[in-house]
């Protein structure tokens, strides 16, 4: 993406920044997905089952940033394809716990790569430290925004 033509004001405010490299990587990240029939909240709630074990899909929501009749949808469409059990809470038979399964983890491990390769592409002109030192910047700040 050239920003060369942008406005100086532009391309030295870190939102306008921010913004414009979002926007690239959500497309790098939709493409390279959508190649493999996945989208981004179905890499997101396998992440969270995987790191985080079984949780209800109010809980799945939350941790993956995702509107709660969007995790509805991808929940159902993950187990429509058998990366993931819904199962009643023996707690609250109101809720679904959600489980990843076998075939999810492996999806998952999939994903993973082909997730790799989008950032790949997103940060080739940045060293391996540098690429460290941007994940640990834009995490201090979202942990900031709270």
């Amino acid at each position: 993406m050239e920003t060369s033509g942008a406005p100086q004001r532009l391309r030295g405010t870190t939102t306008w920044l921010l913004g414009q490299a979002t926007t690239h990587a959500a497309r790098l990240v939709s493409e390279a997905l959508g190649a493999v029939g996945a989208r981004r909240y179905h890499y997101s709630l396998l992440a969270a089952l995987d790191e985080f074990g079984p949780a209800s899909q109010a809980e799945l929501g939350r941790r993956g940033g995702l509107d709660r009749s969007d995790v509805v949808a991808t929940v159902n469409e993950l187990a429509d394809k058998g990366f993931v059990e819904r199962r009643p809470d023996p707690v609250d038979k109101r809720r679904n716990i959600v489980t990843v399964t076998p075939s999810g983890v492996a999806h998952l491990r999939h994903l993973d790569r082909v997730l790799g390769q989008a950032q790949e592409s997103l940060l080739a002109p940045l060293s391996a430290a540098e690429r460290a030192e941007l994940v640990r910047v834009l995490n201090v700040v979202l942990e900031h925004q709270g």
